[in-house]
């Protein structure tokens, strides 16, 4: 995990790089032209004798004064630090070659902590930039710490070689407990700066490190301690998240990233509702002891700014006790976390429950969009009959606005506080063709290819008309644009199936009228047993649609809202409630569909044309019977033969296509157990028949 390069960070001064004395890094300095290069340089020009020349007793003093400058980053006369060029983390010690052999070997066990110190003090003074983020600061500040008791150590050593109470025996005897420690967090260094680890990567890193010490009580107690230390950043911007629902985060490295252009008015315009899902977002680089409580650390500062976006200003009840200041075995933070997400939780449930009414809102959708109160619609369809039969290009929307705003406050609809927010829109596709572009259609295993989804020749209000509703923020989280593009398609559905209902009804009307009229020769009587077979058929398509289908799953889902325990149920409710209605609705059934189309088609020109030929079969009937010429009843007897005819051909053809829906029916009602009733139904018709 990196520092996000977009982040701006304040720039290191330049005198921290140009005066390398105030920083300790004199001593690392590799240019061959640096003041101290000539004191270096001075001190091999023949002012001193090669150690070899004096005794073992002398030796060893030399060797402790220069290890003693070796432990803190310092070479001396005797013992040097090469470092290979351009690589500030790689670098040995060496010792004059002719130093006794003994000796060689005591102060050679001490570089490797002469090399930890420099790895960690180099770690300390690069990781304390800005740009290297909070958690590396925090790291830095412990490290240095620690440091500062190293060095006590080391003046301490140096203060009993002084007193001349000092061996090289005793300087590695009092190494010992610090040398392990050094060497497990120069390991840590090593790896952190090798990938340049910066926020949860090097907590998980320190973390990962301590439980492999897990043999090594000292060690590990003081990588647990580091670990501690440097995640109190961390924890300072989790805290502020689960209580506040805010992101301080200046350097990018808490696992939830923010997508600022993600608005929430987005929610009634994209259909996918990105807003909810990705306007907070988890990252990769989880803490390791935060993964299993990731999820609801995300959602619980999600509930909180949606609290602050409706300016209802809210925050977690804090404590000292729930305070997230450390983590450990104990996992309290866990419990604070989990206490705050039920907080932020329940707040936001009951806000949008009681101040946003959102029970009320989805009572009224289900009102208007799934007919569940149809006297407002059946004004509408006898005000608006003439516009809803224009070609869609002819359609008049404010026409259509203005009359279905009449239909609404001279009906029982104006008593609903909410039915201003209806209005009405026209598509541009048929409904065949607007499921064909749904994009839960990719979900189905039926999927219609371009030769199901041809237009009608000739598209009408009728078939295009649909309800829309205003839904203002936040209860659009929950009633989001897919889903009211979901209860628009159930809409349309219903309305169509309303309208063939209604032309079906006038047709009939005309058979009762003519019942006494004598027609007898006339195919009137067939007509009118075709007649009711198609309203049977349409009446049972209705009946199922709002009987079997919306109404036992309104009820289930209207039970299951009362019960969730926070939006996210609220919203998996929803969706599962419109996902079932569509499936019932037989709207995710392409091959259904498309014969339920045709059968609704063929009562339309039924309809349409029952009503002609019988009007003009009436109007050919003379009114004195007696009188009738034989040129009369040759006409009357071409009529009723072209109307047989056309009886005949419509009662084939709906037979047909209902026969059709059978074997459709009967596997499909094996896998869609809800299907069975209608299968009665649609084939009890057909068995009539």
């Amino acid at each position: 995990m990196e520092i996000n390069s977009s982040i701006s960070c304040p720039s290191t001064p330049r005198w921290n790089s140009e005066r390398p004395f105030l920083t300790g890094r004199f001593h690392q300095e590799t240019k061959t032209t640096s003041r101290f290069a000539d004191i270096k340089d001075s001190h091999t020009l023949g002012f001193q004798d090669a150690i070899g020349c004096y005794n073992a007793a002398v030796q060893e003093l030399m060797v402790i004064d220069d290890l003693l400058s070796a432990m803190v980053g310092i070479q001396g006369r005797y013992i040097s630090i090469k470092r290979v060029r351009a690589r500030e983390d790689d670098f040995t010690f060496q010792v004059d070659a002719s130093m006794d052999l003994a000796l060689q070997e005591l102060a050679k066990r001490v570089f490797p902590l002469c090399e930890s110190f420099m790895l960690i003090n180099q770690f300390v003074e690069s990781r304390s930039q800005f740009k290297n983020g909070l958690v590396n600061h925090a790291f830095a500040a412990a490290l240095r710490a620690l440091l500062l008791d190293y060095q006590a150590m080391v003046a301490q050593l140096e203060h009993q070689f002084r007193l001349g109470r000092l061996s090289l025996q005793g300087l590695w005897y009092y190494c010992q407990p610090m040398m392990g420690s050094m060497q497990a967090l120069s390991t840590v260094i090593q790896k952190a700066s090798a990938n340049n680890f910066v926020g949860s990567a090097v907590l998980n890193l320190v973390q990962s490190q301590a439980k492999a010490m897990a043999g090594d009580t000292a060690v590990r107690s003081l990588l647990e301690k580091m670990a501690e230390c440097a995640s109190n950043a961390y924890l300072g911007i989790l805290e502020r998240w689960v209580y506040e629902g805010v992101i301080d985060d200046p350097y990018g490295e808490f696992f939830i990233a923010e997508n600022k252009s993600l608005q929430k008015e987005s929610l009634t315009q994209d259909y996918d509702a990105k807003y909810w899902r990705q306007r907070y977002s988890l990252k990769d680089g989880i803490p390791s002891f935060l993964a299993n409580i990731a999820g609801t650390i995300l959602i619980t500062g999600k509930y909180l700014n949606v609290m602050r976006e409706c300016g209802h200003h809210v925050q977690v009840p804090v404590s000292e006790n729930s305070k997230l200041m450390s983590f450990g075995s104990n996992h309290r933070y866990i419990e604070c976390i989990k206490s705050a997400y039920d907080f932020a939780s329940s707040e936001l449930l009951n806000l949008i429950k009681e101040k946003y009414d959102l029970m009320g809102k989805l009572r009224s959708i289900k009102h208007y969009l799934l007919l569940d109160q149809g006297d407002f619609l059946v004004h509408f369809m006898d005000i608006a009959r003439d516009e809803l039969m224009k070609k869609l290009d002819d359609i008049s929307v404010e026409k259509l606005q203005s009359l279905l705003d009449l239909a609404l406050r001279t009906t029982a609809a104006a008593a609903d506080p909410c039915h201003e927010d209806l209005t009405c829109c026209v598509e541009t596709s048929s409904l065949l063709r607007r499921l064909g572009t749904l994009k839960d259609r990719e979900k189905s295993r039926n999927v219609l290819d371009d030769n199901d989804l041809e237009e009608p020749l000739s598209l009408t209000g009728l078939e295009t008309f649909s309800l829309n509703y205003k839904v203002r923020w936040p209860l659009s989280i929950v009633i989001s644009k897919k889903a009211l593009t979901k209860y628009q398609l159930i809409f349309r559905s219903l309305f169509h199936c309303k309208h063939v209902e209604r032309q079906l009804c006038g047709a009939w009307q005309v058979h009762q009228g003519v019942r006494a009229l004598n027609m007898r020769g006339s195919a009137i009587g067939r007509s009118s047993l075709l007649c009711r077979s198609m309203l049977k058929f349409i009446n049972s398509l209705l009946h199922y649609l709002t009987f079997e289908v919306l109404e036992p799953n309104w009820h289930v889902m209207h039970n299951r809202l009362q019960t969730a325990k926070s939006i996210d149920e609220v919203i998996q409710h929803h969706d599962f409630f419109l996902d079932k209605c569509l499936r019932g609705c037989l709207l995710l059934l392409p091959e259904f569909l498309k014969k339920v189309e045709r059968l609704k088609s063929l009562c339309l020109q039924y309809a349409s044309a029952t009503q002609w030929l019988i009007s003009s079969l009436v109007s050919e009937r003379p009114k004195q019977s007696k009188s009738r010429s034989r040129c009369q009843a040759l006409s009357i007897n071409s009529s009723n033969t072209n109307f047989t005819d056309a009886i005949l051909k419509f009662e084939r053809e709906f037979n047909a296509e209902l026969q059709s829906l059978a074997p459709i029916l009967s596997s499909s009602s094996q896998a869609e157990p809800y299907l069975t009733h209608l299968a009665q139904w649609i084939l009890g018709i057909g068995n009539d028949q």
